[in-house]
């Protein structure tokens, strides 16, 4: 097992590593002395292979759990979804000791980080992420929440996990869409946070594809350690920690735009990224060949890097309702070359949706 800290003073946790780590998920939550109860927030897709390992570790360790399962999609990350977790938490009677186990990929960890957050107004709860994208994104850093039909996390709460357990096997199961849907957001830290990092995935990305697991978990953990030092240096958003958005603005209004339906994440992400390189170059912040590995790249993972063919007009509303609006302009993350960013407040739609029929 190997794992690296999050520091954040009081609020620290740890990220720990290790293929097969799963089964010993209860004794690793008696170390961090949670109360007896806990809950299990899970989707049917996840349920069938790891629930019971689970569910087995903590009443090993003592725990009295309660399985909750959730539907499975981002269409279901909703105001409607969350009642039935809170549902599942007053039956079974889980108090202020109590914890929750967000096991599944990024729409359960933000659910069920969510409601371990306004439950009685706040409980503790561990990620056990089993999806790439999971693994090296959503389940670290604390970002919480729902969506609004209006558009994508209008609704959350900052609220760190007590752990953080990633086992790599738990991708086995992972079908190839969904794998490299989770390869965007590693991408991500390459092309914003890491410049080594970058090039690595780069003469790794055939290895990458055919999911080696020493690529594959040295991968997951950079990933993990970039994101911990940004997430150390900012961790409510204040500033610093916007470079992580690099290509959401464009995803999240895909996303919307389509009903969070039609695109899993990460494929809205690689296009998102994909147009921010272009306006990258196109802003003077890098060159045509810095745009061209970016893309390269993401196409040599088999991710998309055109957006679909909405209006303009129909861009710039989705974006309008985009949590990085600031007086009519949106903070807009650029990359900087490769392996670094910078983060403007654009005014001029015009240039953002430049080359987009209006």
């Amino acid at each position: 097992m190997d794992e690296l800290t999050v520091r954040l003073g009081e609020r620290s946790y740890r990220i720990r590593f290790g293929s097969g780590i799963l089964s010993t998920l209860g004794s690793m939550c008696r170390e961090l002395e949670l109360g007896g109860k806990v809950a299990v927030v899970t989707n049917p897709t996840v349920e069938k292979y790891y629930l019971e390992p689970v569910r087995a570790s903590l009443a090993a360790a003592g725990f009295e759990v309660h399985p909750v399962e959730i539907p499975d999609g981002e269409n279901h990350k909703s105001g409607r979804t969350l009642d039935r977790i809170y549902d599942a938490l007053i039956e079974g009677g889980l108090n202020r000791q109590s914890f929750i186990v967000a096991l599944g990929g990024g729409v359960v960890g933000d659910m069920a980080g969510y409601a371990a957050a306004t439950y009685l107004r706040g409980i503790p709860f561990v990620q056990v992420p089993t999806t790439l994208l999971a693994q090296v994104d959503s389940s670290v850093g604390g970002k919480t929440g729902i969506n609004h039909p209006l558009g994508k996390n209008l609704i959350g709460v900052f609220h760190q996990p007590r752990l953080v357990v990633i086992d790599p096997k738990t991708l086995d199961t992972l079908p190839e869409r969904e794998y490299l849907s989770g390869m965007a957001e590693v991408v991500k830290y390459g092309a914003v946070c890491g410049a080594p990092f970058f090039d690595f995935l780069t003469a790794e990305s055939s290895r990458l594809l055919a999911r080696d697991k020493d690529i594959l978990l040295s991968a997951i953990r950079t990933s993990c350690a970039l994101k911990a030092a940004v997430v150390e240096r900012d961790e409510r958003e204040g500033g610093h920690r916007a470079v992580l958005n690099y290509g959401h603005t464009f995803a999240h209004a895909v996303e919307s735009l389509t009903g969070y339906s039609k695109y899993l994440h990460g494929e809205a992400v690689a296009m998102g990224m994909a147009r921010a390189a272009r306006l990258s170059e196109a802003r003077g912040y890098a060159r045509p060949e810095d745009t061209e590995r970016i893309i390269g790249l993401l196409a040599s993972l088999r991710l998309p890097t055109e957006l679909p063919a909405f209006q303009a007009d129909e861009y710039r509303q989705a974006m309008l309702r985009d949590k990085k609006v600031r007086d009519g302009g949106i903070n807009f993350v650029f990359n900087n070359g490769i392996g670094d960013s910078i983060v403007e407040k654009v005014s001029d739609w015009g240039f953002l949706l430049r080359d987009i029929p209006r």
